[in-house]
């Protein structure tokens, strides 16, 4: 830790010690592949990667939930367990250079996930209002559950629904997912017998099609991605713009991205929001009411929390709560975290555990309080 730091580093580990973590530290190097599989294509493209000795593909640890989540596995620990953390964390063409210091609290095995949910954001706000004293702070919130809920609601094919639950977070991903949904582009790349095996969807044919090809330019099928595989692939993208939304869906689908409320009224939105579209939200609105009111319960101010149904965080794992946490008129957020439910499943774990956790970028604090200064 470097001396600039120092004062708001103790701050935090009191605050840590407060809140009943455990705190630990992880290798700053790290397997690459549970960052390429998981992460998110924002962070997969600023990894520093490197080898071992034995050709393992490494990475520099560009962030703290996978490796902690891995280290509470090999580990064995028994949950629920509270883990915070404060070291470096390493990214290519970032602002302000390529390595700064992170701080978080990773939450997991609580089968309360309202609560927890809810610890989380509480812990967040609690640890800017500690470190920025008298600086205001806004709150806003995302559900990735709401959002899956409203596309499977909508009756979207489960190609369509895994394409815009991975552009959740990212604007320009999802601008251009609603407009290929709205208008989906014609497929005029394919030759006559691949077109052929792709309508009719036959995957065996296609990949046999394929491997022959790939056999007689030379090409071997272990050195990149499998016949199979790029076969199911070009099936699913046929099936997807095989698929038009009727007006009436599309509608109610931007209608409910459009959603940008105060928390204390955002239960009632989405009601309202479902009632009108005829759709039934179910279960993920059951829980985002207990979440609202746990929120309340821990003393945040929910008509200052915004909920906001297009707000999401660009990287893959998250499952449910997202949430960053912002000076007032700044564009950059100071924390930003969420809920994970099936990443240590994905990591190893032999049974599933709930996660939820948030980071805050130390560099942005630091920043803040010297402007204050």
């Amino acid at each position: 830790m470097t001396s600039r730091y120092l004062a708001i580093s103790a701050d935090i580990t009191n605050l840590f010690a407060a809140r009943n973590t455990h705190a630990v530290e992880v290798a700053i190097l790290q397997p690459a592949d549970p960052f390429l599989d998981m992460a998110g294509e924002d962070l997969r493209r600023r990894i520093f990667l490197t080898e071992s000795e034995t050709g393992q593909t490494l990475c520099l640890r560009p962030e703290f939930t996978i490796p902690v989540c891995l280290d509470h596995i090999s580990s064995q620990a028994g949950t629920p367990r509270r883990y915070s953390y404060l070291g470096e964390v390493f990214r290519q063409r970032r602002e302000g250079g390529n390595e700064f210091f992170q701080a978080g609290i990773e939450d997991l095995g609580d089968r309360d996930t309202a609560q927890a949910d809810a610890r989380s954001v509480a812990d967040a706000h609690a640890l800017l209002s500690l470190a920025l004293p008298g600086q205001a702070l806004k709150i806003t919130l995302g559900d990735q559950t709401i959002f899956e809920a409203v596309l499977a609601a909508l009756g979207l094919p489960r190609g369509w629904r895994m394409r815009l639950a991975r552009a959740f977070g990212s604007s320009a991903m999802l601008e251009a997912a609603l407009a290929d949904l709205a208008n989906p582009p014609r497929n005029g790349q394919l030759s006559g017998p691949v077109a052929t095996l792709v309508l009719d969807g036959d995957l065996d044919g296609l990949a046999a099609h394929i491997a022959g090809g790939m056999e007689e330019a030379g090409l071997s099928s272990s050195a990149g991605r499998a016949p199979a595989d790029i076969a199911r692939r070009l099936i699913e993208k046929a099936e997807l713009r095989s698929v038009r939304l009727s007006n009436e869906a599309f509608a109610a689908l931007k209608g409910f991205l459009s959603i940008d409320v105060p928390l204390d009224g955002a239960a009632t939105a989405l009601e309202t929001f479902a009632t009108g579209a005829g759709l039934s939200l179910g279960v993920a609105l059951e829980k985002f009411a207990a979440r609202a009111k746990a929120i309340e319960a821990l003393g945040l101010p929910t008509g200052k929390v915004q909920y906001d149904a297009a707000f999401g965080r660009p990287l893959d794992y998250y499952t449910g709560l997202v949430f960053e946490i912002s000076a007032e008129h700044a564009d950059r957020p100071l924390a930003g975290g969420g809920r994970y439910d099936r990443l240590l499943t994905l990591l190893g774990a032999k049974t599933p555990i709930p996660g939820v956790g948030f980071s805050v970028w130390l560099d942005r604090i630091e920043a803040l309080r010297e402007t204050a200064q």
